[in-house]
């Protein structure tokens, strides 16, 4: 049997991983700036975190949710303290597309509607409900397509307006990333957020904010959306909630009801997955890994405004990303395969930085000089 090739895979075996930076199978050194699409939140084999799951594989793995487990419990108080939304109540899962599935499932419950507003260039995963609010039709099979998504152009507040003015009561949720990151990381506005937590309030909708990439503390706030000042009705967390174990939930605002049987997962919240986000959570706060990101975040975007080759920085926190020029296409594959630094990209020519939160400002200048060594 053969591997399903769907993946572009770069011809690296990476055996080794240490805080921020990783080891291919030959003893090459690479600097990753990319986390494995922003899943390393703590660094590659943190010692707490090492510590928490072995401790908890001695102990149990896997036991169903027909039993309690404790963990869980404490991880929705670790989680409600620092996110700041101690209220809201936690559903967990496996992944980002799981959780925004579960997300829009329940507006539909909570609401009785079935439309769903999403927007361009948007990326919500690759389940079915998911993917179809997702603005890539490659990667939309035939089945998934529904006319219960709806497209809106990403931080237009008078389409946003129009839309609700003549649809508002059919809509079930609005779902939309903080910072979109396949999207190219596009920074929603706090105005629009604003406008709409308000569309949500006047039509009875659910306001879902994706956190999958732009949440976890990444941005310097525990959620991105919180920027605008207004609270989601549902939170989507994924990625680096695990630090590389899969495991993503859905914080879900105290009124909106929940019964038995009306979302369920086999392996969620399973005994591992909540001792590696419990980890994930006790080195959040006890480094101060909020502040790190957003102070070393602010210097790298600094520095590479400085850059003057380059086009529209942005972002904020270690989500950052800007353009390449037309020039230099390949800065991605040069990055790599030259300075040994991994990074992400969207296309067709955007650089994506999302390292671990813990990064430190010595390693940025790596980055940053080899950009600059790219460009001259």
């Amino acid at each position: 049997m053969k591997l399903f090739d769907v993946y572009p895979i770069n011809d690296i075996t990476i055996v080794k991983g240490n805080g921020s930076y990783i080891w291919d199978a030959a003893g090459n050194e690479y600097l990753d700036f990319y986390g494995g699409h922003a899943v390393i939140s703590i660094g590659h084999t943190h010692p707490h975190y090492v510590l928490r799951l072995t401790e908890q594989l001695n102990k149990i793995g896997f036991y169903s949710n027909s039993i309690k487990i404790p963990l869980q419990q404490e991880l929705a108080e670790k989680l409600g303290t620092i996110s700041g939304k101690e209220n809201y109540q936690l559903f967990l899962c496996n992944s980002g597309a799981e959780a925004n599935e579960n997300a829009m499932k329940l507006a539909s419950f909570h609401t009785g509607r079935k439309k769903i507003v999403a927007f361009s260039k948007s990326f919500h995963g690759r389940t079915s409900l998911a993917v179809a609010a997702t603005d890539s039709p490659s990667i939309v099979a035939p089945v998934n397509q529904t006319d219960n998504i709806v497209f809106l152009p990403f931080n237009d507040v008078s389409a946003l307006q129009e839309y609700f003015k003549q649809h508002g009561n059919e809509v079930a949720g609005v779902i939309i990333e903080g910072i979109q990151g396949v999207g190219g990381i596009n920074v929603a506005s706090e105005d629009f957020l604003k406008e709409i937590r308000k569309a949500c309030d006047e039509h009875g909708a659910l306001y879902i904010a994706d956190s999958v990439q732009c949440g976890y503390g990444r941005t310097g706030r525990f959620f991105s959306h919180d920027y605008a000042g207004v609270n989601a009705d549902i939170y989507t967390m994924a990625k680096g909630m695990g630090n590389g174990f899969p495991v993503a939930g859905i914080i879900i605002a105290p009124y909106i009801a929940a019964k038995h049987s009306m979302l369920g997962t086999t392996f969620g919240g399973n005994h591992l997955a909540c001792a590696a986000a419990l980890a994930v959570l006790e080195v959040i706060e006890k480094d101060s890994l909020l502040e790190n990101a957003l102070n070393v975040g602010n210097y790298i975007i600094s520095e590479l405004q400085k850059i003057t080759q380059l086009q529209n920085v942005r972002g904020r926190g270690l989500m950052i990303g800007f353009d390449a020029p037309e020039t230099h296409k390949d800065l991605k594959k040069q990055l790599l395969a030259k300075h040994r630094i991994f990074t992400g990209e969207a296309k067709p020519n955007v650089i994506r930085l999302l390292p671990a939160l813990n990064i430190q400002k010595k390693d940025a200048d790596k980055i940053i000089d080899a950009i600059k060594q790219e460009l001259q």
